[in-house]
């Protein structure tokens, strides 16, 4: 995203464009994601398989 501050902007003026810019991102994260994969999987050993393989 782009913010265009013009030449004689005040410094209420830019803190405003900046404030708004910043409440426009994107905020959602990876935690609404945390806990939702559910499987029977052990994650370590296929770490440990993971890394053998480059041996």
């Amino acid at each position: 995203m782009v913010t265009v501050i013009k030449k004689g902007a005040t410094k209420s003026g830019i803190a405003e464009s900046i404030r708004k810019a910043a409440n426009k991102r994107n905020r959602k994260g990876l935690m609404k994601l945390a806990g939702s994969l559910k499987s029977d999987i052990d994650l370590m050993e296929v770490q440990k398989k993971l890394r053998d393989e480059w041996e």
